[in-house]
């Protein structure tokens, strides 16, 4: 056998595995490249750019459809929320954000702070309660039993001591009933229609010695010196009285009185009767004036001075912090049960929403074909490398193949 012949048997097989290896190589690459489209004569040449890059939006397309037909369904959606949603990741989360609130409040400038929280005070104080209050004023049992509770525990109850009766006694006496007050009194008291019909009742009332008294001398005479007296001598009538005040010890028995003045002393019937009368008098103001009132109060108030106290004294109240956790595990209990209910529908006005599907085709498109090569390649490689060995390995035995069709041959030939 010449070399010529050992050429003819090692030819084919050498010659069909680089074939088969390098058109699977070319063919691989050619669903990437060329990148872009490849111009000769302003001919746009065929196969340029690659399959992948000339069908990208067709492919993002079959990728979106693919993952939310099969992967992202409602069903896996509403699984997926169920997971992420569980009591106590909604309780972490919610405890998170109300901590971070507290802290930005803490950190943030406290004048603005205390604005916005102040303009709330004042819109709910001067114009959204005095709106429930006309509104609540209406019903029938408007602080029925709160008022009738303050009555039973605190008017019922209610009774000054020594030191109390004493003080108001002893204002009595020097503001409210002064020698001149009771002067006045006594002057305004005597007119002469008052002094004409007092000596007539002490005249046609009486008997015995005091008849005589009453028919020989009468009481108009001194009533009417008694009115001059106040009158002309004004000075000193008022020591006269008071000098009269401090002979009849009328703070002590004013004192007295006070120490046995208690609701506890009426009859049941005038204590009942008393109590609903003073909750109709309470509901009836509230309900006229409860509502003006209100509006005055919220005027007179600085509402950024009270909301700035306010905020200090939560900023350092180990209160707040401790709620921080009950709160947050109640909204999360409230958001469990609201998701349990409404997961369903919730997740379907999610979706469109979210538009996932489009959020895929945008960024398969905004993927570079480079990129999308190499992404490709990074996931499959020693696939497709497999398969460009296994191209080499059928051109080899395709070409062993056909060096045994000839080398049988020629050795028919030669026998």
């Amino acid at each position: 056998m010449s070399w010529s012949d050992i050429w003819l048997l090692l030819a084919p097989p050498v010659v069909g595995g680089a074939i088969g290896y390098f058109t699977n190589d070319l063919a691989i690459k050619m669903l990437f490249r060329p990148y872009r489209p490849i111009y000769i004569f302003k001919r746009r040449l065929p196969l340029t750019p690659g399959l992948i890059p000339s069908n990208q939006g067709r492919l993002a397309q079959r990728i979106a459809d693919s993952i939310m037909g099969s992967l992202l369904t409602p069903e896996e959606l509403q699984n997926l929320a169920r997971r992420l949603l569980r009591t106590d990741r909604i309780q972490q989360a919610i405890q998170w954000l109300l901590a971070l609130a507290l802290a930005q409040i803490q950190a943030r400038n406290q004048a603005r702070t205390a604005e916005v929280v102040g303009n709330v005070l004042q819109d709910l104080v001067g114009d959204s309660l005095p709106r429930l209050l006309r509104v609540w004023a209406r019903r029938e049992t408007f602080l029925k039993a709160q008022i009738e509770q303050i009555f039973d525990q605190v008017l019922l109850e209610f009774q000054l001591s020594e030191e109390q009766a004493g003080q108001v006694a002893t204002w009595l006496l020097t503001s409210v009933l002064p020698p001149d007050a009771l002067r006045r009194i006594v002057i305004d008291f005597l007119t002469d229609r008052n002094i004409q019909v007092i000596d007539e009742i002490f005249r046609s009332q009486t008997s015995g010695t005091y008849w005589v008294v009453a028919n020989l001398f009468g009481v108009r005479n001194a009533l009417t010196r008694l009115r001059s007296f106040c009158l002309d001598e004004r000075e000193l009538s008022n020591a006269r009285i008071s000098e009269l005040l401090k002979a009849l010890n009328i703070r002590d028995r004013l004192q007295e009185w006070l120490l046995g003045l208690t609701l506890q002393n009426l009859p049941v019937s005038t204590v009942r009767a008393l109590r609903n009368t003073v909750r109709e008098a309470v509901q009836g103001y509230l309900q006229t004036l409860g509502p003006d009132l209100l509006k005055g109060l919220s005027g007179t108030i600085n509402w950024q001075t009270l909301a700035t106290q306010l905020l200090n004294r939560l900023q350092g109240s180990p209160v707040v912090t401790q709620s921080l956790q009950p709160v947050s595990e109640e909204l999360a209990l409230v958001l469990e049960r609201y998701l349990e209910r409404d997961l369903e529908s919730l997740v379907a006005q999610v979706i469109p929403i979210l538009d996932i599907d489009q959020v895929i085709i945008d960024r398969v498109n905004a993927t570079t074909p480079k990129n999308l090569e190499m992404a490709i390649q990074g996931i499959v490689r020693s696939e497709l490398q497999a398969i460009v060995n296994l191209g080499g390995a059928l051109g080899f035995l395709i070409g062993g193949f056909q060096s045994l069709l000839f080398w049988y041959r020629l050795v028919s030939s030669s026998s």
